[in-house]
């Protein structure tokens, strides 16, 4: 490791974390808002769910260099081509962990908010949608981690990232720049599932510890 390098260039090192985050972060919370809906219908009518996430899982089976290749001629080498990808693939994870959660809700719990005079949309938003977090947000846990982690392959179509390390790295034949760029895409990816944690306890503080 050449430490002097770090410390010359930690300019381009910070901005080019912050790109990474804004991809990574951006694509997973987008993907969380379309998979709460879907997941929803999926949940009520069962005969949604398989075609969804045959769907779902033919788009994560796709390569996602191929994937952004494949939207340049619509959305163009920039950010939105990449958040757009990210976001298709965290539709995998998320989606299936929606329908679980909801799915996880006791009959009893659902029985008991319908005698109370619940309807069903006031049922889903305060008793079912609660008791399902803690496994939706396993999902986007998992979502953010790999939006993160493939967020930097979208440097080879020129979007910016942290993948800028590892190929300016690889063609200087210089480790530093890769080594640096993969503690960062580890740290990155640590401290963002260690804030969906801490919101988990926040929005679930009756929930088991884990």
């Amino acid at each position: 490791m050449t430490w002097s390098w770090v410390s010359n260039n930690w300019s381009l090192i910070w901005q080019l974390t912050k790109e990474n985050a804004y991809l990574g972060v951006v694509s997973a919370l987008i993907g969380l808002v379309i998979s709460l809906p879907l997941g929803i219908v999926a949940a009520r009518w069962r005969w949604f769910y398989p075609p969804t996430l045959t769907v779902v899982n033919v788009i994560y089976a796709i390569p996602a260099l191929a994937l952004f290749i494949a939207l340049i001629p619509s959305l163009g080498l920039t950010d939105t081509n990449v958040i757009v990808a990210l976001t298709l693939f965290s539709l995998c994870v998320i989606v299936p962990n929606v329908v679980a959660g909801l799915r996880a809700v006791p009959e009893p719990v659902r029985q008991a908010a319908t005698a109370m005079g619940y309807g069903d949309l006031r049922r889903l938003v305060a008793v079912e949608l609660p008791l399902a977090v803690p496994v939706i947000i396993a999902g986007l846990r998992v979502a953010v981690v790999s939006s993160i982690s493939l967020a930097t392959v979208g440097q080879l179509i020129g979007v910016s990232s942290l993948g800028y390390l590892f190929i300016d790295g690889l063609q200087r034949s210089f480790p530093t720049e890769i080594y640096v760029g993969m503690v960062l895409i580890i740290a990155l990816a640590v401290a963002c599932d260690l804030v969906l944690v801490g919101i988990r306890r926040v929005l679930t503080p009756w929930a088991v510890r884990s």
